[in-house]
């Protein structure tokens, strides 16, 4: 038996074709060996031909630099999402708010009403008494709108109102509208009241409509 791997024994030839004439034609098999050996010495040599310090050094730091932008640009995307996402909320979170504070004052506004027509419905019934009471005598009419008139100012005091202007009271343009200027014993002293005025605490409702007094 034959040795493939004995140099000393002979070795078969390659039979390889012609693509002339179609015909095999054989070839020593030392010739593909050459050959294969010749391929293998190429690769070796690109290999040993391969050196990093070729590659210039700034394209690479330029390489490095896009893919720093292009990873910044990405994390900024997110960011921008995110911030997005978290408008969105606060715009809905801020129209919500905005229509319970629409709809609390609209009930608010609206109970206010209800208590103070609540409070002036006994003045209501008091005129109405009055006014049978005056029907068969009209002398009866004047206590009963006496009665209604205190009934308002209590229900004023208790709506925080608290009335100004009355004769004897000192001129004061915060409170009072001056309609005339009669001569008096006094400067600036209320000697008559055309209209009542009211305030809230230190805001002006109404100014009283009054003649005051100047000395000569």
């Amino acid at each position: 038996m034959t040795n493939p791997n004995d140099p000393n024994q002979p070795q078969k030839p390659t039979i390889d074709l012609d693509s002339e004439t179609g015909t095999e034609v054989s070839r020593p098999e030392s010739d593909v060996v050459d050959v294969e050996a010749s391929s293998d010495a190429e690769t070796d040599n690109d290999s040993a031909d391969f050196d990093p310090s070729m590659f210039d050094p700034a394209m690479f730091g330029q390489v490095q630099e896009m893919m720093d932008k292009l990873q910044k640009s990405e994390e900024l995307e997110r960011e921008n999402a995110e911030l997005k996402n978290r408008l969105g909320r606060l715009a809905a979170d801020f129209e919500s708010f905005r229509r319970r504070t629409a709809d609390d004052a609209t009930e608010a506004k609206a109970k206010g009403t209800a208590d103070a027509a609540e409070a002036l419905m006994p003045v209501f019934d008091d005129i109405s008494r009055a006014l049978e009471m005056g029907s068969g005598d009209p002398a009866k009419l004047l206590p009963g709108f006496v009665n209604v008139q205190n009934k308002v100012l209590s229900v004023f005091e208790k709506l925080g109102l608290s009335a100004t202007g009355q004769e004897g009271e000192h001129f004061d343009p915060q409170w009072h509208e001056a309609l005339q200027v009669v001569p008096g014993e006094e400067d600036d002293v209320v000697v008559q009241v055309f209209q009542r005025g009211f305030r809230m605490n230190d805001r002006l409702v109404r100014p009283a409509r009054v003649v005051v007094s100047r000395k000569e």
